[in-house]
């Protein structure tokens, strides 16, 4: 009957998969977190350059003030992209300008996307996304 050999080697394996799993895991972990801040900042890149077109499609300030919120909210719904918070600055000065002048309506739009529910230790809870889109006024339009 033959002795078995010890071989040094044996379990390392086992021992190197136990090390790096919990670093693939945070790895992919922050794959996820980059590409969800990209996918909604594309999304509210769109829903700025949205709102200000439809803010500048507008007749009054209070009414553009609306259209831009709505399209904001529309805009973002429509690409699944679930905002803690939402903001909307609309600089609607040009619905004021006087007829044959150029003017622009200018809409800034801040969406927090929360990252709570990726589950990797230590994010933080949300990013806030921050995009601004300008949109030119009909110069011969009534305002």
């Amino acid at each position: 009957m033959r002795a078995r050999t010890q071989d040094p080697e044996r379990g390392s394996v086992t021992l190197e998969l136990a090390i790096l799993a919990p670093v693939l895991i945070l790895v992919l972990g922050l794959l996820v977190l980059g590409g969800r801040v990209e996918v909604a900042a594309s999304a509210v890149e769109q829903a700025a350059a949205a709102a200000a077109r439809a803010a500048s499609l507008e007749r009054s300030v209070a009414a553009a003030q609306i259209a831009a919120e709505s399209a904001v909210d529309r805009e973002t719904a429509a690409r699944d992209i679930r905002c803690v918070t939402t903001m909307v600055e609309v600089d609607a000065s040009g619905l004021t300008a006087p007829l044959g002048t150029s003017a622009n309506v200018t809409v800034r739009a801040s969406c927090t996307v929360t990252m709570a529910d990726l589950a990797v230790p230590g994010l933080p809870g949300g990013r806030t996304i921050t995009a601004e889109a300008t949109s030119a006024v009909d110069r011969f339009r009534t305002r």
